[in-house]
């Protein structure tokens, strides 16, 4: 069975700069390539990503281009670096076009594109706000249709405040963060090919007329 993953490398750094959190994207594609899942990266920062609400905001935006490869993957990673103990700007971007897909609902059941796709988090920071992060990601993909595996997150942290990040500080050294990478990466990939079997069947048209059939507003 053929597998995609697909990350979005949410770094304020446009190419060429060094991404501390591309650096542990580049394992996590590593271990994924180990079980026989193609990956592919996406620097956000180098393409031209409109703010706003929509699928297409028209113009020169190439967010279109992107949520294409979306919807042919079957696993979305969301990577992003720390700032001021919460996720990216470039991230949060990200989740509001994300989150504008949910209106590109499936004809026959209503399902959204993200329905049957697994989603995981990725985080580098040298400050506190990893786990807060995380399940910032994780909520987001989950509202949009993702379906969230256990452990799906991994991240490193180092001492608050400035300070060497994950490249300069050794963090592909550090145990916690290598162990929730290797059950991250195992657990996605063993989702996806049970949602790609059997897919959620959820008929979200039904159930939203019987929810409005005892509704009064």
């Amino acid at each position: 069975m053929n597998l995609k993953a697909i990350f979005l490398n949410c770094t304020l750094k446009p190419s060429p700069e060094t991404s501390n959190t591309g650096e542990l994207i580049n394992k996590a594609v590593r271990l994924f390539s180990e079980l026989g899942i193609e990956s592919q990266v996406i620097r956000i920062r180098d393409k031209k990503v409109a703010f706003g609400t929509t699928s297409d905001e028209g113009g020169d935006d190439e967010w279109p281009s992107i949520l294409k490869e979306i919807k042919n993957s079957d696993i979305l990673i969301l990577a992003s670096p720390i700032w001021l103990g919460d996720k990216s700007a470039v991230c949060k971007m990200v989740i509001e076009r994300i989150d504008a897909s949910t209106s590109e609902q499936d004809p026959e059941k209503g399902q959204y594109p993200l329905y049957n796709k697994v989603g995981g988090a990725l985080v580098t920071g040298n400050e506190d706000g990893g786990k807060k992060v995380c399940a910032d990601i994780l909520f987001s993909l989950n509202d949009s249709g993702c379906t969230i595996p256990p452990n799906s997150m991994a991240y490193w942290v180092g001492d608050a405040g400035p300070g060497p990040s994950y490249i300069e500080a050794g963090g592909e050294k550090h145990l916690f963060t290598n162990k929730n990478l290797q059950i991250m990466v195992h657990n996605l990939a063993f989702s996806a090919k049970l949602l790609k079997e059997n897919p959620i069947p959820t008929n979200i048209h039904h159930l939203t007329k019987e929810a409005e059939e005892e509704s009064e507003s």
